[in-house]
Parts: structure tokens; C-alpha cells; sequence
């Protein structure tokens, strides 16, 4: 942000002045083209269809908090671009997020998102709401209108632990930051319709953490099973999906050890039962 200094080496008044608790506002003013959706869009058309895309997310409250788990398959068309990508990033103490779409843009989108909870909190004395930070990711999400419109979209999901009403909560997005709340289960990217009818039959109220985990990667791994984009797990490459718990303790990644098991798991009962388990008729 060199520029930002007019070449004298000293901190303008912007950086000076009470300002605002926003980051996002701050450099909007200060040095505007750094962020996602003020970059130049491609001349000659879009060029989407080069962008790697991150794929497949899913999300699950339990009692106590929420799961949020993403495969590692990023694509560039029919091509596997990347096959260990990390799509959920913590956010802060009690919540975190994920992308789909254009990793690029989505991979900043999240970081400066980070910075914006961050910021806040330095600024006011306290932490965004969970309510708060689902708004202001709506609002990032809308700057991304001019880029979404060429093709390259970023939708996000948001999860948090809501420390006022004491459970964990999903917020979905479209592409022009409309902003929903989703409740027990979610999932986005290419292969969302698949992990969701997964999930439908596998939800239950009384879900343990590790029950939920679980499930998750049965989503995903029906996911992977019908579209293309989805990675499954590579038990060969030890390439296995990432699962993040947010609860009353804050968030947490899960040890890759303890995934690792529970993807075994997975793999070998679909072994016996290719479709996977069923849902219990009541």
C-alpha cells in the first residue's frame, strides 16, 4: 500500500483520523482498487471459465454448535486444478466460513473479512454479533456485483456459535450478497443438491459433534459420488475433507488424524453399501 503513502514515507490523515469501525469503509477511501470487487474486469469477455472454482460445502448445527466441512477439489473447467485446496477459513473466535465459486476471489473475500471482525473489534471493544457479521458479509458480498456479472461468483456460507441465543446458526448468500438464514442443515457449490439430499436423510435433533461430522463427510462423499467437481476422499494421497467446529468453547479445526478415521469409516461401509446408509423410517 506504498502508494497510499504519496511517496513521503508518512501515514496520510486518513490513517490518522477517528475513521470508521468498518475496514472495508477505511479502504474504500484509502486505496479502493485493493479490494475484490473494484479489480479490473477482463477485456474481450470473461474469462471465468479459466478461474478455478471451489466446489462442494456443507453445513450442520448440532446441539452446542455447528459443523462446517468442505472438500479439497478446486476445478478449471473439466480439469482438476487443485486437489488439497483449504475452502474454510475461522473468521474469529465463534464463527467461520467457506467459499464456492471463483477460489481466487473468494480466498480474498474471506481473508478481508478476517481483517473487517478484526478491525471492528479493535476499534468498538467488542466483537460484531453473529447477527452483525452475517450483515457485513452481505455487504462485502454486494461489492463482488460488478466481477459476478462477468461470471466470476463467489457465494460464501457463514457459520457461527451465537453466544445471546446459545446454538449454533448457518447463513447462506446469493451472488449479490441477499443474505439467508438456513436452519439444521446447508450445503452450496456444484455438488449442494446432492450433499443436501444426504443431509435430509441423515439430520437428526440429537446429533453428537462427531455424529454430525460424520454425516458431513456422508454428504460429501454422495456429493463426490454424482458430480465431477466434488473430491472425494483420496485414501491413497491421505487427501481427506477439512471440518471446522465452532461451539461455546470458540472454533476449532478438527485434527486430521480424527477426520482421517472417520473418512476410513465412510469408505469402507460404502464398500458393503455403495449408496450409503439410509434413513430410519419412523
Amino acid at each position: 500500500m506504498s502508494e497510499a503513502f504519496g511517496g513521503s514515507g508518512r501515514l496520510p490523515a486518513a490513517f490518522m483520523s477517528p475513521g470508521t469501525s468498518s475496514f472495508v469503509d477505511f479502504l474504500s477511501a484509502v486505496s479502493p482498487d485493493r479490494l475484490p470487487g473494484r479489480s479490473d474486469l477482463p477485456q474481450g469477455g470473461s474469462g471465468a471459465h479459466l478461474t478455478p472454482e471451489a466446489t462442494t460445502i456443507v453445513a450442520m448445527t448440532f446441539p452446542g454448535g455447528v459443523i462446517l466441512a468442505g472438500d479439497r477439489r478446486a476445478t478449471s473447467g473439466n480439469v482438476i486444478a487443485n486437489r488439497d485446496m483449504d475452502k474454510l477459513f475461522r473468521t474469529d473466535e465463534f464463527s467461520a466460513m467457506a467459499i464456492a465459486g471463483a477460489a481466487g476471489i473468494g480466498i480474498e473475500l474471506a481473508k478481508l473479512f478476517q481483517v473487517e471482525l478484526e478491525h471492528y473489534e479493535k476499534r468498538e471493544g467488542r466483537p460484531l454479533s453473529l447477527e452483525g457479521k452475517a450483515n457485513r458479509l452481505a455487504t462485502m458480498i454486494r461489492s463482488n456485483l460488478g466481477l459476478a456479472m462477468q461470471g466470476f461468483v463467489v457465494v460464501p456460507l457463514l457459520v457461527g456459535y451465537d453466544e445471546s441465543r446459545s446454538e449454533g446458526r448457518i447463513f447462506s448468500y446469493d451472488p449479490v450478497g441477499g443474505r439467508y438464514e438456513e436452519h439444521r442443515y446447508h450445503s452450496i457449490g456444484s455438488g449442494s443438491v446432492y450433499a443436501r439430499g444426504s443431509l435430509k436423510k441423515l439430520y437428526r435433533e440429537d446429533l453428537t459433534e462427531t455424529d454430525a461430522a460424520l454425516a458431513a463427510l456422508q454428504a460429501l462423499y454422495d456429493a463426490a459420488d454424482d458430480d465431477s467437481a466434488t473430491g472425494g476422499p483420496d485414501v491413497y494421497r491421505k487427501i481427506y475433507p477439512l471440518i471446522d467446529v465452532v461451539t461455546d468453547e470458540g472454533h476449532r479445526r478438527m485434527a486430521a488424524a480424527e477426520v482421517e478415521e472417520l473418512a476410513e469409516t465412510v469408505v469402507t461401509g460404502r464398500t458393503e453399501r455403495p449408496d450409503g446408509p439410509t434413513a430410519p423410517v419412523r
